[in-house]
């Protein structure tokens, strides 16, 4: 069975890109959201075994977002995704608890990879 994905991403076009990667690999994406607070409300509805999660959203941003994802439960898996330059923030949220992070625009392979590697 595949692992079932919830992926956080303020543009429709990344969530889609990242959906039709995941679905042609057997994952199963229960879940899309457009911001941190949405992300978080169906993190807890959902319980997807791996959240992906873009760092600059409106309401609320990604670190804070998987901070309180980390709240709901300790053991959740978040990787984030985020565009080149961002290294700062991309280690705010590593050290905020994500597992793993893909730089935009994404190559197929390495979400494959980053996900089969925190979903074990």
């Amino acid at each position: 069975m595949g692992k079932r994905v919830l992926v956080t991403d303020d543009t429709a076009f990344m969530r889609m890109s990242l959906r039709n990667v995941l679905e042609k690999n057997g994952f199963e994406v229960v879940g899309e959201a457009a911001d941190g607070e949405e992300s978080v409300n169906l993190y807890a509805e959902l319980r997807p075994d791996v959240v992906t999660m873009d760092i600059t959203m409106p309401n609320m941003d990604g670190i804070t977002a998987i901070k309180k994802i980390l709240e709901i439960d300790p053991n959740a898996k978040v990787i984030v995704c985020s565009a080149m330059g961002q290294k700062p923030m991309v280690i705010e949220a590593l050290n905020a608890g994500a597992k793993d992070f893909l730089v935009k625009p994404f190559q197929p392979e390495r979400i494959i990879e980053a996900l089969q590697k925190v979903s074990g």
